[in-house]
């Protein structure tokens, strides 16, 4: 079979893969087993081995599935990194979300972009992987929750430390347009919740107004942010140059003549620098402790104040002479770099020693939108590139 005809029936089967994987309603923090499982079988069929890990309860899982190089191939493992899980949809979508569907070029469907169609192109060209007489390792990462702080990820980077996996090369097939991306900055995701006293609205001295307090908390991030907007780093290569901080909404209370005694506030922040986070967690945890909640104790003992972690994606750093980055720039053509605002799992796998790039089909434009889409043209493009990765695996 030719090279063209070869690249034509595994894009076919690319659009199949793809058009099953969109059927898996794999919204964060669902259930996603069905679409591991169907993912495992494929990659079974090729020889690969595989192990699972997983959240506590079991609900939720990671797979990291590898094909052994032949004769003790001697350059180092490859991995293809994707995330499972989607974000969820509203009712404004012109076709079903969870149906794959082909108009003018297009395949419309959740996860298309973000980031299915990657998925689907490496478990496409997985059997070409398995023919050829390799020289490296090539392992498949499939993770949960990447879409709500990174959750899954970090319990699989841990089983690769403890089983000695921390070198080799790394491509997140996040959405880029097939371009390459070697910098983001972190994103770590926080809830809030304050905890007072109930009582009417005409005696506001006699309860404690979790609402009230949670209002001062945000001023403090408020004053937070204009620090770290003048802690910008010189010749920063992000933007905005400096570690943003935000408000996600606050919520609490039942009506206007009850003290509230609960409110949440949703926060996060993308640090330019891990410091600014250790920055701003010090000072937000010693204001609650030191200043706010002895306030709401004095008039009730059981006030709480509690920070949950919903997650801390570290940053992706950019590394001069990046072995990732260079090979696929050797492969492609192109040496330019970018970087992006949204985060990844590539500086979890950059954390372990394992040279990182982010660099997938589709545009972060069309991701978490409505009708979210992805191009046939990038689906091919993508396909291209492993066809050149597995050219320069192979020994023969």
């Amino acid at each position: 079979m030719s090279t063209e005809n070869n690249l034509d029936a595994i894009f076919k089967n690319s659009l199949k893969i793809l058009t099953d994987l969109i059927a898996f309603k794999t919204i964060s923090g669902e259930d996603n087993n069905s679409l591991i499982n169907y993912c495992d079988e494929l990659l079974k069929k090729t020889g690969a081995t595989s192990f699972r890990t997983f959240d506590g309860e079991k609900k939720r899982v990671n797979l990291f599935a590898t094909l052994k190089s032949k004769n003790n191939g001697n350059k180092k493992p490859l991995i293809f990194s994707g995330h499972t899980d989607v974000v969820p949809v509203s009712k404004n979508w012109n076709t079903d979300p969870f149906v794959a569907t082909i108009k003018e070029d297009k395949i419309f469907g959740r996860g298309t972009c973000d980031m299915k169609g990657f998925i689907a192109c490496t478990l496409a060209y997985a059997p070409l992987f398995a023919k050829n007489n390799l020289d490296r390792d090539i392992h498949f990462s499939f993770t949960f929750d990447e879409e709500t702080a990174c959750q899954g990820a970090p319990i699989l980077i841990n089983e690769l430390k403890n089983k000695g996996i921390n070198s080799g090369i790394c491509i997140v097939g996040e959405p880029t347009n097939m371009k390459i991306v070697d910098a983001h900055k972190g994103c770590y995701e926080y809830t809030t919740h304050f905890e007072g006293l109930a009582g009417h609205g005409s005696k506001p001295d006699k309860g404690v107004n979790a609402v009230e307090f949670a209002v001062r908390y945000i001023n403090k991030l408020m004053e937070l942010r204009e620090t770290l907007k003048a802690n910008a780093p010189k010749n920063c290569i992000f933007d905005p140059p400096y570690t943003t901080l935000q408000i996600g909404g606050i919520s609490g209370g039942i009506a206007r003549n009850v003290i509230a005694d609960k409110c949440r506030v949703d926060w996060e922040l993308r640090p330019v620098v891990k410091e600014d986070g250790k920055l701003v967690n010090n000072q937000m945890d010693e204001f609650a402790n030191k200043k706010l909640l002895p306030e709401m104790k004095k008039i009730f003992p059981k006030s709480t104040i509690k920070k949950e972690v919903i997650g801390e994606i570290i940053g992706f750093d950019r590394i001069e002479n990046s072995e990732a980055c260079e090979f696929i720039s050797n492969l492609t053509g192109d040496n330019s770099k970018e970087v992006v605002s949204f985060g990844t799992e590539a500086g979890l796998f950059q954390e372990i020693g394992i040279s990182t790039v982010v660099c997938g089909p589709g545009s972060i434009e069309q991701a978490h939108k409505v009708d979210e889409f992805i191009t046939l043209e990038q689906i091919k493009k993508c396909l291209l590139l492993l066809e050149n990765i597995n050219k320069t695996s192979n020994k023969n």
